[in-house]
């Protein structure tokens, strides 16, 4: 009998699949917003609608950071808004732990449990503000397993 993916890796894989659209390729970075074991939002690192592309023209660097882009975490907030979608008592599955202006909004937009793949310049400012709000966080791994189930399956099919 075929084991099931846990809800845990099930999304952190989906914020993976989704940092592939990052338009950034100083970091791909792709995030989850998910409430009740449902997704309700989505983001990657990526440009104002209509902007350029940091892959087509250039970083735009302040400070040794890239600044052309809006972070997967914001991005996933931001779609939330525009579809009027609350994102009070969510939790976030995303591929790099937080920065700390990310930490701060997805803490004040109701973010009850960060989910991250890689640490990723884990800003101490971040921490000591998820432990100072209450809010925990934890490291996902994905289990090989699953990754090589799929591969079997799709190999199996092209065959």
């Amino acid at each position: 009998m075929r084991k099931r993916i846990p809800w845990k890796q099930y999304f952190m894989m989906q914020a993976l699949v989704i940092a592939q659209r990052s338009t950034c390729d100083r970091a791909l970075v792709g995030s989850v917003l998910v409430k009740k074991n449902r997704i309700i939002g989505t983001g990657y690192n990526g440009s104002v609608t209509g902007q350029p592309h940091c892959d087509d023209i250039g970083h735009q660097l302040v400070d040794g950071h890239c600044v052309r882009t809006i972070h997967s975490e914001m991005n996933s907030l931001i779609q939330c808004a525009r579809n009027g979608v609350s994102t009070d008592d969510t939790e976030i599955y995303v591929t790099h732990f937080p920065c700390y202006n990310c930490a701060k909004a997805l803490v004040q937009a109701g973010v009850k449990k960060i989910n991250y793949y890689f640490d990723y310049n884990d800003s101490p400012l971040a921490i000591k503000l998820f432990k100072d709000c209450g809010v925990p966080y934890e490291q996902i791994k994905i289990d090989r397993q699953y990754v090589e189930q799929l591969a079997h399956k799709l190999e199996d099919a092209e065959n």
